[in-house]
């Protein structure tokens, strides 16, 4: 259960700070358009790149061993620079736009959600790299559950953002609102940064 917990938690900081992606989602929200098939896109997406970050780099592993070390300090590396962005983001907050911004076909909708999803490097380094490279320090089968954690918290995270976006625009509409969240997420990255470091 705490693995579940645990991966619960670093998925959702990873997913919650604010991107092309939630952007469009939130959009999508508000405008009450193809909700479900762009959350949809998300969740499955990320559940893919989750399940292949911690499978591909299981194999790395198997037969290199001491490739582990070298992920760990890359995986503190970036948990505490993305960490330290959070932070930066919380001091500095940004407002974000939520006008839907005319109609879009369910086509056009997912093509854009795809793209923003596949196409986007951050995600892969988000869920292929950092997802997988922490959740392979539980060893296994731990890591599988510590990925379950992390696919649940995307599952939550988009059907909240969803269908409670709606509820919530004018909330997110104001800085101060996006540095609570970021501060958040600051603490949470930084302390699993440290915990990477004090492991190895």
């Amino acid at each position: 259960m705490s693995l579940l917990a645990a991966g619960f938690v670093t998925g959702l900081s990873l997913i919650v700070a604010i991107g092309a992606q939630n952007a469009f989602v939130l959009r999508m929200a508000i405008a009450r358009r193809h909700v479900l098939p762009v959350i949809a896109v998300c969740a499955i997406s990320d559940a893919l790149l989750i399940t292949a970050g911690i499978a591909g780099i299981a194999t790395i592993l198997d037969h290199a061993p001491g490739v582990i070390d070298v992920i760990r300090w890359a995986g503190a590396a970036f948990l505490i620079g993305y960490g330290l962005l959070a932070a930066r983001r919380a001091l500095r907050p940004a407002a974000l736009s939520a006008a839907p911004g005319g109609a879009v076909t369910i086509g056009a909708a997912l093509l854009t959600c795809l793209a923003l999803t596949w196409l986007n490097p951050h995600t892969y380094l988000d869920t292929v790299l950092m997802l997988g490279s922490v959740a392979n320090h539980y060893g296994n089968p731990g890591r599988w559950w510590f990925g379950a954690g992390a696919i649940a918290a995307s599952g939550v995270w988009f059907v909240a953002l969803g269908y409670g976006a709606r509820y919530l625009r004018n909330w997110f509409a104001k800085p101060g609102s996006w540095r609570i969240l970021d501060g958040g997420v600051a603490v949470v990255m930084l302390g699993l940064g440290a915990g990477l470091v004090v492991s190895s």
